[in-house]
């Protein structure tokens, strides 16, 4: 919306001294979104004045139509001599008046006028068009003929109003009001606590019976039409300069004087009008919906066909324009013919949302659309169309019709109740009774009661429907930029869950064991399942299915992390990145047993723990997963030596990572499922509330998967169950206490059958040796049947032992040592080597 700020100062005293930019910053304070200020006539300087064209001669010989002209300029010259100019212009002829810059005047964009010789003869100076003059599109692309009664030499600066400050303001959806003078006016006065000339506050005949005819056939759509007549008028009447110059200021061309009144009323009250010629509408005006695929020639000249649902205004013949957006063409106010004489004018109130997908369907935005979309003040039709009359008899000779017609819809004021201080509980501001009605009643509202207050909601505010939209009114008025700054206050007592303390520790703790976090969208196709080989009962193909996926290929939610771990590890790979090692930790989705329908939370208050827990019973179970994949070298070569590739050993250990950061003991033992290679495969355990589960799996993949999948020769993979592993932790992990006494480091080489695995044999020793083993590791594995005989293998490990209060004896820590080797004798038929 562009505001000339001389038509704001018509309704608002502004003080003299107050620029542009003084209203943009007040505006700003409000809630209004002032963009630019713009400067008209900028760096304008005359002399600038009226001239009468007295003789026009052709100058022959050149490319293109040249006149030599004298002009008269009165005084303005010093001379009172006829100015001679070279004009290149042809809409122009001898008697008319036009405006001309003499030399010494400067023009916008620092254009400086001085006599030259050209075409050969010297121009004193040169006739002005609107473009030359920054007075913006008046559709004639030529000089300005300006009406005959103006006199030679006035200063056409002043005339032609061309030193002027223009706001532009965005107006959101919400504030429709400011699409128009009067509301932006409304904001200024509050802004600047003045009082407000109301350009609405006008005396309206009533409506009789002798009006227009009109038939609404939808009053929902339509709750609000007034029709007026005017006859007699001049159709040589042509829109007087201040009137074309506050268009033109506003943004819009003058076309024609009762289309031109029209666009202005609507610019100063914020009401679309639309005039029709009372000779081209035959029988009484009508409004209702389209019959579908009907047709219709809108002024743009385009034929639609329309919906069902378009509104539309129609007459004895049919349709004759599209209601809020476009009139039609077969009853258009020719002004080219100079043929009209009587106006039917209408002034009507549309509802937003019919106009609002009218316009969108047809691709048809219009200055009316935009503001009736937004809401227009219903109760400013009959002022609007009242203005509308009155300038027709003023500017074109006309005679306003006795009669007058308004269609009414009952309809009440709308209502809110909203306590006293609800306001200052929104802002944490203390404004107090007094301020809250102060502030609502200058933007229109009607406040009743005390502590209660009852409050309506002027016409022209349709956003305001509820206490928080009042409260609102009162804080940007108050000032936005008074608002105390303050950081919230947490209750005690909160913070991070253990869960999530969890998850943070498991997330660093891979980072820092080398692997890169890589999240994945959710989705996965069910072909996957095949793929990685699972089993057709296999609990993972169960998944849930979404109704609007994003891609038809994976319509489900994942029931493991694995598939999107290893694609992105396939197109890095694919990229040239071939030493991987990434991590991610996410939620996985399974279906209950019992599906349940989800129930609608209420957005009045908090939900209460039944409703949010019956909602949770309604969604999938989902449990957090932790998991990792690997492929290429885990351990760079170099100066410092050679380096190691990344096999299954590493996708174990990333498991006891884990472990470790829950603080719990982790049972790793051979297993097989799915992706995994059968030999390769390690089954990850923990124990709780004294049963075993598994949590998943680690090690190497499948040569067959990695093949289908397009994934490098051994890669390896871990996924487990991090909330089980969560149950089976002890919570957070202490710290070691250290002891000041010396360990005692015991070596046993044990050989068992080779079906026997290391984590028995690790169980059996750590039970056995009792409190004073402080860590084992098993740092050899030896096979040979020559020695050890058929089917065995020796595993050797380092048992350290200490004390926590005194230095332990060799026959101490010897003694711990043989009951955790007799102990694996027995549990798994360990024997000492040699």
């Amino acid at each position: 919306m562009r505001v000339p700020l001389s038509w704001l100062r018509e309704y608002v005293d502004l003080p003299a001294t107050e620029t542009g930019r003084d209203v943009q910053a007040k505006l700003i304070s409000v809630g209004l979104e002032v963009e630019t200020v713009e400067q008209l006539g900028d760096g304008l300087k005359g002399p600038l004045v009226v001239g009468k064209v007295l003789t026009i001669e052709e100058l022959e010989g050149f490319k293109k139509p040249i006149r030599f002209c004298t002009v008269d300029v009165g005084r303005a010259n010093g001379t009172g001599e006829p100015q001679e100019i070279v004009c290149g212009a042809r809409n122009f002829a001898v008697g008319d008046k036009v405006v001309v810059v003499l030399p010494g005047a400067v023009l916008p964009g620092d254009f400086a006028i001085a006599a030259r010789k050209t075409y050969g003869k010297t121009s004193h100076g040169m006739i002005c068009s609107g473009d030359e003059l920054g007075m913006g599109d008046d559709g004639s692309h030529g000089i300005i003929v300006l009406p005959p009664e103006h006199e030679v030499g006035t200063d056409a600066i002043e005339l032609l109003q061309l030193v002027d400050e223009v706001l532009d303001i965005a107006v959101t959806p919400d504030r429709g009001y400011a699409l128009s003078i009067r509301g932006v006016a409304r904001e200024t006065a509050i802004a600047y606590g003045l009082p407000l000339r109301d350009p609405a506050l006008l005396d309206v005949p009533q409506p009789n019976a002798f009006g227009y005819p009109v038939q609404v056939s939808d009053p929902m759509g339509c709750d609000r039409f007034t029709a007026r007549t005017v006859t007699g008028l001049d159709p040589e009447a042509r829109s007087p300069l201040w009137l074309t110059r506050r268009l033109q200021k506003a943004g819009m061309r003058p076309i024609s004087l009762a289309v031109d009144i029209t666009n202005y009323v609507m610019l100063e009250l914020g009401q679309p009008l639309h005039a029709y010629d009372r000779s081209r509408v035959q029988g009484p005006i009508g409004v209702r919906r389209a019959t579908q695929g009907e047709k219709l020639t809108t002024l743009d000249g385009v034929t639609r066909t329309l919906d069902a649902e378009d509104l539309v205004i129609t007459d004895d013949r049919g349709t004759i324009g599209l209601a809020g957006v476009m009139g039609g063409a077969n009853t258009e106010i020719d002004d080219t013919e100079g043929t009209t004489t009587e106006v039917v004018v209408e002034a009507a109130h549309f509802d937003a949302l019919s106009i609002s997908r009218t316009a969108r369907r047809h691709k048809l935005a219009s200055e009316a659309s935009k503001r009736f979309e937004r809401g227009v003040d219903p109760q400013a039709a009959s002022a609007a169309a009242q203005r509308t009359v009155d300038l027709l008899v003023l500017l074109a000779g006309g005679t306003a019709d006795a009669g007058v017609t308004e269609v009414i819809a009952p309809s009440a004021p709308h209502t809110i109740s909203i306590p006293a201080d609800h306001p200052d509980k929104v802002a944490g501001v203390a404004y107090g009774r007094e301020t809250v009605v102060r502030r609502l009643q200058e933007v229109g509202c009607d406040v009743y009661g005390q502590d209660e207050l009852i409050v309506t909601v002027p016409s022209w505010r349709p956003d305001l429907t509820d206490p928080n939209d009042l409260a609102e009114e009162v804080i940007r008025l108050e000032g936005y930029e008074n608002l105390p700054s303050t950081l919230p206050k947490p209750p005690a007592g909160r913070g991070l869950t253990d869960r999530q303390r969890l998850h943070r520790r498991v997330g660093r703790a891979l980072a820092g064991a080398g692997y890169v976090e890589a999240p994945n969208y959710p989705f996965i196709g069910e072909h996957v399942f095949d793929q990685f080989g699972l089993a057709a009962d296999d609990p993972n193909r169960k998944v849930v299915k979404l109704v609007n996926p994003l891609s038809d290929e994976e319509p489900a939610l994942r029931t493991t992390l694995l598939p999107g771990l290893l694609g992105a590890l396939r197109r890095n790979d694919g990229r040239g990145s071939h030493d991987l090692a990434l991590f991610e930790t996410g939620l996985v989705f399974h279906p209950r047993e019992e599906l349940k329908i989800a129930v609608r939370l209420p957005v009045d208050r908090r939900p209460t723990d039944e409703e949010i827990a019956s909602l949770t019973e309604a969604l999938p179970v989902q449990p957090r997963h932790a998991a990792v994949v690997l492929t290429g070298a885990r351990e760079q070569a170099g100066w410092w030596g050679k380096g190691r590739p990344s096999d299954w050993a590493d996708a174990v250990e990333s498991a006891r990572v884990l472990a470790r950061e829950a603080g719990t003991d982790l049972v790793v033992r051979g297993g097989q499922y799915g992706p995994w290679h059968p030999g390769r495969c390690a089954e990850l355990v923990v124990v709780v509330d004294g049963v075993e589960q598994v949590i998943g799996y680690a090690g190497e993949l499948h040569p067959g998967v990695l093949k289908t999948l397009g994934l490098p020769a051994r890669t390896s993979a871990m996924e487990l169950d991090l909330d089980v592993l969560e149950l089976a932790s002890s919570g957070v992990p202490k710290g070691p206490k250290i002891s000041t006494f010396p360990v005692a480091t015991q070596d046993v080489a044990l050989v068992v059958d080779v079906a026997v695995p290391h984590a028995g044999v690790e169980a059996a020793l750590r039970e056995g040796a009792g409190e004073l083993l402080e860590s084992i590791r098993l740092f050899d594995v030896y096979e040979n049947a020559a020695q050890l005989g058929e089917g065995k293998k020796s595993l050797a490990y380092a048992l350290r032992f200490r004390a926590a209060d005194r230095t332990l004896t060799v026959d101490e820590a010897s003694a711990a040592r043989d009951a955790a080797v007799s102990l694996a004798g027995e549990r798994v038929g360990a024997v000492l080597r040699g």
